[in-house]
């Protein structure tokens, strides 16, 4: 088994590609030890000393460190992704909880063509570089996105959000007024 990996803009996620599906479809953000005991591979990179966050992805998985080096890091990380998936366990035992979405009635077309433009346009290039952008609100013309793996502590993720998603979302809907990562 091959294992490619790839920098992302978050100097401390690392995203690793091992050539087949992790998830399928969708994603999960694991941010603690407890919150990965749905994951058997999710807690066994928690088990590394130094990781603070995995993002379950499509065909990806994104590692966050503490601090220290990569080069201290990776090795294990590898070694546990690739036992994971020669042991033939799940990826996931459970269902994750989904992300509580907040808008009223009178928005649900403005909502569904937010997260149509989410969904085509934002996720996928966001998932090249380790994360995600989901939905989780809509109220008096401000949208809420929930930022996952590597964009959660991303330095560049303001920037993403104001000069990127907030102007897609304005050139299509014109009253929405700000976009915020919560």
């Amino acid at each position: 088994m091959f294992i490619q990996t790839e920098a992302t803009p978050n100097p401390a996620t690392l995203k690793f590609l091992p050539g087949q599906d992790v998830l399928g479809e969708g994603s999960v953000d694991f941010r603690s030890p407890g919150e990965a005991a749905v994951s058997p591979l999710a807690s066994r990179l928690f088990a590394i000393d130094g990781v603070i966050g995995v993002f379950l992805g499509a065909d990806f998985v994104s590692v966050t460190k503490a601090e220290g080096d990569w080069e201290y890091l990776k090795p294990a990380l590898l070694g546990s992704i690739m036992e994971h998936f020669l042991s033939g366990a799940p990826v996931m035992e459970g269902e994750s909880s989904a992300i509580d979405e907040n808008f009223s009635a009178e928005d649900a077309n403005a909502v569904a063509q937010i997260k149509e433009l989410l969904e085509t346009r934002v996720r996928p290039a966001v998932a090249q570089d380790g994360g995600d952008i989901v939905f989780q609100g809509y109220r008096d013309g401000i949208v809420y996105l929930h930022m996952q793996g590597a964009c959660s502590g991303c330095p560049s993720s303001t920037a993403t959000l104001k000069n990127g998603i907030e102007n897609l979302l304005q050139h299509f809907l014109p009253e929405i007024r700000e976009v915020r990562a919560v």
